[in-house]
């Protein structure tokens, strides 16, 4: 059985890459091989559309095969274009059981296997291009088509939404009210003030040789993070009277490291367990994100802390004072 849902996964992501293919701008669908863009081609009267039928779903998969940034990212993408478009939401589950349970993001939610045993129908959608007015306007006509059917929408695959703050308020209050969360447990203590730093290392690290360009993008130096908690370390002292304690999540050895050695009260957490490292960086009262959306993500759901990111990102910031932005050297972004 997993040899042969291993072909059909496989199968998939071949299908996939034929409908889409990217560019250095992003995804490109060839719309033709979506039946319900053939059937908006081949509908006259599809310029007088009706409006979209609120009681319909739209759905995102998780990208089984990324890692939990990116999947969090497609569930994200699917909830913002549901609400764009006026539908509900409808929940895929990530692809590790153990991430569903914690993140608790589809508690409440119908889910799309849910769905099609009460009888809806899935309609692919191609992926779009959200800069783009006309193709924006295309998938509502589309969408419109199906007025009054039980249909589930469903996203192609890593359709994106480049903001990604902007479902934040909701993914918090999915994400605290868990019921896993009476379990969270984290190295800091409340009588410190705790800054989490992301020094992402790991897969990236070859891209110093082998100049991937996917992975260049993602580099910060040790410098860069030095730098960074020379200029924010004052700001955390005007913020609080306790003890200041510097957390570095990262993988490899302390000697990859000697930089910020010299640093009070610091600790290493080198190849802690995602999820650990991931609550860390949501309970933090001052976290230093890296180029990852392994940050990012929980960047979104601390509620209380400072955020100190790089301005150079592939995603919105809010425009909140408690995020604060720093330049490629890891100074402060000037305005």
């Amino acid at each position: 059985m997993r040899i042969v849902s291993q072909i059909k996964s496989k199968l998939r992501s071949i299908w996939a890459r034929l409908r889409c293919y990217y560019t250095n701008e992003g995804y490109v669908s060839r719309w033709w091989m979506y039946p319900c863009y053939i059937k908006w081609r081949f509908t006259p009267e599809r310029k007088c559309h009706g409006a979209i039928d609120s009681h319909q779903y739209l759905a995102a998969i998780p990208n089984r095969g990324a890692g939990i940034g990116h999947q969090i990212a497609n569930w994200q993408a699917g909830l913002w274009w549901s609400w764009q478009f006026g539908v509900q939401f409808a929940h895929v589950p990530f692809a590790q059981s153990s991430w569903e349970r914690f993140l608790g993001y589809g508690n409440g939610i119908i889910t799309l296997a849910e769905l099609k045993k009460k009888g809806y129908k899935i309609v692919r959608m191609p992926i779009f291009d959200e800069s783009h007015a006309d193709e924006v306007r295309i998938i509502k006509e589309i969408m419109s088509l199906y007025s009054g059917r039980k249909v589930v929408f469903l996203a192609e695959q890593d359709q994106e939404y480049y903001d990604q703050c902007g479902v934040q308020s909701f993914i918090q209050k999915q994400f605290f009210a868990s019921p896993v969360r009476e379990s969270d447990l984290t190295p800091f203590s409340r009588e410190h003030f705790n800054i989490a730093v992301h020094l992402r290392r790991g897969d990236i690290v070859i891209g110093q040789t082998n100049g991937d360009p996917n992975l260049t993008m993602r580099w910060l130096s040790n410098d860069y993070y030095t730098n960074v908690l020379d200029n924010v370390l004052p700001l955390a002292k005007k913020q609080t009277n306790k003890a200041i304690h510097i957390y570095i999540f990262s993988q490899g050895k302390i000697s990859d490291f000697p930089e910020l050695e010299k640093y009070e009260n610091v600790h290493f957490y080198l190849d802690l367990n995602p999820e650990s490292t991931f609550l860390s960086f949501v309970y933090a009262d001052m976290l230093i994100t890296s180029k990852s959306s392994f940050s990012y993500k929980p960047a979104l759901l601390n509620r209380k802390g400072i955020k100190v990111c790089p301005k150079n990102f592939w995603h919105a910031y809010p425009n909140d004072e408690k995020w604060i932005l720093m330049d490629n050297n890891g100074n402060f972004e000037k305005e």
